[in-house]
């Protein structure tokens, strides 16, 4: 395969991770696997880890085999939806828990449009303490009005 399309493969699986990612917080955080997203909706959780952690590993597990078996005998495919997944999970590393939970204080001071789209649709997530009646459950593309809410205050 020549490079350009390993780079496609990353691109794809990166956007592909958003669905996947919305489809496992609507139905398996705030379904089956609420016992470990529960913390994470509750209001000043003081700890430095979250029971809600636990599906960061459980993402990086298929990422880390996709690097192994696409680096045997040599680089082949998998390596790189292993690299979109690594990726994805870095992005919503930045978004959801340097950004948006501000668990680490790298970026308190952005004023960009597309950032505070995504902060205020993640509150309007959090306003619901419980696993029923969610909503915005995407990370990087959440429904538009709240992108345009943004523009309207910056204009």
């Amino acid at each position: 395969m020549e490079i350009l399309q390993y780079i496609g493969i990353t691109l794809v699986v990166f956007v592909t991770m958003e669905g996947i990612t919305w489809l496992t917080h609507k139905y398996i955080m705030h379904g089956l696997g609420w016992y470990f997203h529960e913390d994470h909706h509750q209001p000043g959780y003081p700890h430095v880890f979250e029971k809600n952690d636990f599906f960061f590993v459980i993402f990086a597990i298929p990422s880390i085999l996709l690097f192994y078996f696409g680096a045997i005998p040599k680089i082949n495919w998998m390596f790189f939806v292993g690299l979109g997944i690594l990726f994805y999970g870095m992005a919503y590393f930045l978004v959801h828990d340097v950004l948006i939970h501000r668990r680490f204080k790298w970026f308190d001071k952005t004023n960009n449009w597309y950032l505070r789209g995504l902060r205020k649709a993640h509150k309007m997530h959090h306003k619901h303490l419980g696993k029923e009646d969610g909503e915005c459950f995407g990370m990087l593309f959440v429904p538009l009005r709240y992108f345009k809410e943004q523009l309207k205050i910056e204009h």
